[in-house]
């Protein structure tokens, strides 16, 4: 068996049962814990198929943006004053080190080994960020042009329902103090 197939399934069974711990785990912080690892695993994934810019923006979008936002949410709407990471499961800082020497070293196996690059027509055309570009704005501009206007609506519409329920709670702040 070759090296990459071995990671490959080392990391895709990381990210099955990080995926069960997230939806097992019954502190919200440790499941928000659990989705990191899911991403990361699928990042590391997305990298040994050839795909830099799609681990890239797994990292960054939703490993790093999106689950700071879950995290900070929970942290926020978390008023019991507990310690969500007192007690618990024994094991868990163990196996946590463990899994990071895992990473650390397949990641190290995946950077060191050159993977070959699949040529078409000659030129690179997987998961490359110059091959994304020619796709976005050749092929699929229409679609391209059409999710940014969606998510233009999306942000409109979210700051018209926020300038609504700031207007209203002020209103009835200041009829109570009248």
């Amino acid at each position: 068996m070759s090296g990459i197939v071995l990671i490959t399934i080392v990391f895709a069974v990381i990210a099955v049962i990080s995926a069960l711990l997230v939806i097992s785990v019954t502190n919200p912080v440790h499941s928000a814990l659990a989705l990191i690892l899911n991403l990361v695993s699928i990042a590391a994934l997305y990298y040994t198929l050839q795909a830099p810019f799609l681990m890239a923006a797994q990292l960054i979008v939703y490993a790093g943006a999106i689950v700071v936002l879950f995290l900070f949410v929970v942290m926020l709407l978390s008023s019991k004053g507990e310690n969500p990471f007192e007690g618990g499961l024994k094991w868990l800082r163990p196996a946590s080190v463990a899994l990071g020497i895992v990473y650390l070293f397949s990641m190290v196996y995946v950077v060191k080994v050159q993977l070959p690059a699949v040529v078409l027509n000659g030129r690179q055309v997987v998961g490359t960020p110059d091959e994304i570009g020619r796709l976005l704005y050749r092929q699929y501009l229409l679609p391209f042009e059409a999710t940014s206007l969606l998510l233009l609506a999306a942000l409109v519409g979210a700051l018209y329902l926020g300038r609504n329920v700031s207007a209203e709670e002020n209103e009835s702040s200041g009829e109570e103090g009248a």
